[in-house]
């Protein structure tokens, strides 16, 4: 399994991905999650994925095979961020219709996407592509996205997330989601990858990569960790008094 979470704030983006690949508890590799492509200078685009490795391998291939070829479609032609994702989103279910067999082998090449960046003049945006080629982008009440293993690490996205939030605020929310799924689902985990874009300055300057022993990821889970449970000792408590009862009405 996998998770991935792109945000989209006021002042930029912030890309997460974590590196584990497993086909099997005995078939685990590490296998990185977040590309970067060599575009034009009037635009940047990176692309998260979770899924099918060999389905998503083929597709990052095919993008850069059509950017070093200068083809009539590719990353460097869309005029807009939402056309670049209709774009993606074709080479993806183009790609996972070649590879379809009958559901009965237990084989499936579906992968899920998200792409973000940005083209001069326009502000940065994030989208979700879906197996099926149609996307999703983010809103001012949802300002991110996630693929994968995402339920474990939704709350407390939900709980500090703002359009305003500054970058470093949301890096450091991503790396605690990260962290939550990771506790709850061996099957994500390090090296985890992080990328923080600023709004028009249309490069990938700030990537960090954490492995599993770094200094700063341990000492952020120990962090979070006593900091959550210094909150549930100060958290009222159920009155000795209460009874099922009353709530009840037996």
């Amino acid at each position: 399994m996998t998770y991935c979470i792109a945000i989209s704030l006021d002042k930029g983006l912030v890309l997460t991905s974590d590196s584990r690949t497993n086909a099997g508890i005995d078939q685990v590799s590490t296998y990185s999650k977040m590309f970067r492509f060599n575009t034009k200078a009037d635009r940047c685009i990176a692309i998260l994925s979770a899924g099918n490795l060999a389905t998503t391998q083929c597709v990052i291939e095919q993008l850069n095979r059509d950017l070093r070829e200068s083809n009539e479609t590719s990353l460097n032609t869309t005029h807009y961020l939402s056309d670049t994702a209709d774009y993606v989103g074709d080479v993806l279910s183009q790609r996972i219709k070649r590879y379809t067999e009958d559901q009965q082998s237990g084989f499936s090449p579906d992968a899920t996407l998200l792409m973000a960046g940005q083209i001069k003049g326009q502000p940065p945006q994030a989208f979700l592509i879906y197996p099926q080629g149609n996307h999703i982008t983010t809103s001012v009440d949802t300002p991110y996205l996630q693929i994968g293993e995402s339920k474990y690490g939704k709350p407390v996205l939900d709980r500090f997330l703002t359009m305003q939030t500054s970058l470093t605020d949301a890096a450091t929310c991503a790396l605690i989601s990260m962290d939550s799924t990771m506790k709850s689902n061996v099957s994500v985990g390090p090296p985890i990858e992080v990328l923080v874009y600023e709004t028009d300055k249309l490069m990938f300057k700030h990537h960090y990569r954490f492995d599993a022993e770094d200094p700063f990821l341990i000492n952020l889970r120990r962090e979070w960790g006593n900091k959550l449970n210094q909150a549930f000792k100060e958290m009222p408590r159920i009155p000795e008094s209460f009874s099922t009862d009353s709530t009840t009405g037996e």
